[in-house]
């Protein structure tokens, strides 16, 4: 193995993903797949395409239905897959998303959103996204030693919260809070060998934002024109886009990053817009 092989190794890792149906979380697990981890994918949604189209790529690739908002079943699934796969070594937080109801929009104002949308949001992205599975995966971590990493997954809207999507913004400025809070906190209180980032995604059309990107004809919306417009780069990203980074986070080449938010957008965060 090369100098460089050796830094960014992440061979024979576990890598768990959460989300682990969505399009990001099925780019990053076929990039760490292919640099030789092992990938473990888990969702309350369908795994078996996904599964199946990382095992034809020769992946070694395991799936479990997990509810991450179910502390009790995430525990289940943690200690199955210690049993059947091995202890992870690398937790994904890639579950979330958004949904209209939490979003302003023409035919909703502000005053109208209803409470239930906007908990629905933040607690799939805070507290299912990012706060229980750690709470569970950190401790199976502390007993590796090697330590392990966490990986969580916030958003342009946590730089600067976006517009109309009220919910959304709300809960990714809370993850990269709880990163920062998080990776101080293990670091001090249990073990350094335990560090904890995020990666923040610019804009990638995914299932969730669609409908705010394009219209009906696949064209870019007034917000999606506005974007590209304030995306140096001048395109959306590609979920292969992700690899990079999260190699880079996973393995050895960052051992003494931790705490850190990482934008993956474009240069979206550094532009002024003029």
């Amino acid at each position: 193995m090369s100098y460089i092989e050796e830094l960014f190794s992440v061979k024979g890792k576990v890598a768990l993903s959460t989300g682990g149906a969505g399009v990001l979380a099925g780019a990053i697990a076929k990039g760490l797949g292919r640099a030789g981890a092992r990938i473990v994918l888990t969702d309350i949604a369908p795994l078996e395409v996904r599964l199946q189209e990382l095992r034809q790529l020769g992946i070694e690739v395991y799936g479990y239905r997990m509810d991450v908002l179910d502390k009790a079943d995430i525990e289940r699934v943690a200690e199955q897959v210690k049993q059947e796969v091995g202890a992870v070594d690398v937790l994904l937080n890639a579950a979330g998303g958004n949904m209209p109801e939490a979003s302003t929009s023409p035919d909703r104002r502000f005053f109208d959103l209803p409470v239930e949308a906007l908990q629905k949001v933040v607690n799939l992205n805070l507290f299912g996204g990012a706060i229980l599975p750690s709470q569970v995966f950190v401790k199976q971590m502390l007993q590796n030693e090697a330590g392990g990493v966490i990986i969580n997954f916030s958003s342009m809207s946590a730089f600067k919260p976006l517009t109309r999507v009220l919910g959304y913004s709300a809960a990714k400025a809370a993850v990269s809070n709880f990163t920062q809070w998080l990776a101080v906190h293990i670091a001090q209180e249990y073990s350094p060998k335990v560090r904890v980032n995020a990666i923040a995604p610019g804009f990638f059309l995914t299932n969730q934002n669609r409908y705010l990107l394009l219209d009906e004809a696949g064209n870019l919306t007034p917000r999606g024109q506005a974007i590209i417009a304030h995306t140096p780069m001048g395109r959306f990203g590609e979920p292969d886009d992700l690899v990079g980074t999260i190699i880079w986070l996973a393995s050895p080449a960052s051992a003494f990053v931790t705490g850190a938010v990482i934008p993956i957008d474009g240069g979206f965060s550094a532009f002024a817009g003029v």
